[in-house]
């Protein structure tokens, strides 16, 4: 006798800006990867949770300079693992350190999804059609004050990488299970340009497959620890600057205060 086939999870309405009735499909103009749902509950769980979260276009007409990122998650071993680049040494800022695929939104981008595809594309080769993308969360404002919208997606784990030289110098995954049960962290205060006092994450991971640690931090670090907290619902075994049982308001409230210090700050300056 066959086995009973499972039955395909449903991947719920597309998320994609524009998309009438929420109906998925490329005809339909939706960006959403038209691979099957996966299979693993995780990433069903994930789905749920980042839909709740999800900004939308809701910050997009704040003048400020924009750019994205693109947040990976795939599932290894079972896990779900967030994928980072390190950038070349070879760039004029910030060379050498850990972050997204990403970078300043161009004329021909629609939107901050678009950004975001087009820099994985460029640095690490992710297609734009292998990637299901599910949510924009709360933005946050990169040390050259420019507006950054993290867009979160879904790989394939046989997504196979090819960094871009110029721009990459290697990509590693990490569990995103450790942005809140880390086993090396360390945070500090640390003072923005406008006068707005924040807090600063830094993890140490010590990445068996490269055989070398990373450390990531920075804008990098918490767009990650949001992530992982929006994604598995539970305290971290550090502090952060959200009220958990109110994480979708004080996230916002969050950003809010961090944008108006910028804006008030540019204003006075003018």
């Amino acid at each position: 006798m066959a086995a009973e086939q499972e039955e395909e999870p449903d991947p719920g309405p597309c998320p994609c800006p524009g998309v009438t009735g929420g109906e998925r499909g490329t005809a339909r103009g939706c960006r959403c990867s038209a691979l099957p749902a996966p299979r693993q509950g995780a990433m069903e769980k994930a789905r749920r949770r980042l839909r709740e979260f999800d900004v939308g276009d809701k910050f997009s007409r704040l003048p400020r300079p924009r750019a994205a990122v693109l947040l990976p998650l795939t599932v290894r071993g079972g896990q779900l693992h967030l994928l980072l680049t390190v950038r070349s040494m070879q760039l004029r800022r910030s060379p050498g350190e850990v972050c997204f695929p990403g970078g300043k939104r161009e004329a021909t981008d629609k939107d901050d999804i678009d950004t975001a595809l087009r820099e994985a594309k460029e640095e690490v080769g992710l297609q734009p059609e292998k990637v299901e993308v599910i949510c924009r969360l709360m933005p946050g404002i990169d040390k050259m004050n420019n507006l950054v919208t993290p867009v979160v997606g879904f790989v394939e784990d046989t997504f196979e990488v090819t960094p871009n030289p110029d721009e990459v110098s290697e990509v590693f995954f990490v569990p995103l299970e450790y942005f809140v049960k880390p086993l090396n962290y360390k945070t500090f205060s640390y003072k923005t340009s406008s006068g707005y006092l924040t807090r600063i994450h830094c993890f140490i991971y010590d990445d068996q497959e490269h055989r070398k640690s990373f450390k990531i931090w920075g804008l990098t670090a918490h767009f990650a620890v949001f992530l992982a907290l929006v994604i598995f619902g539970e305290r971290p075994t550090f502090e952060v600057d959200y009220d958990l049982d109110n994480l979708i308001l004080s996230s916002e409230n969050y950003f809010i205060n961090l944008y108006a210090s910028v804006h008030e700050r540019k204003k006075s300056n003018l």
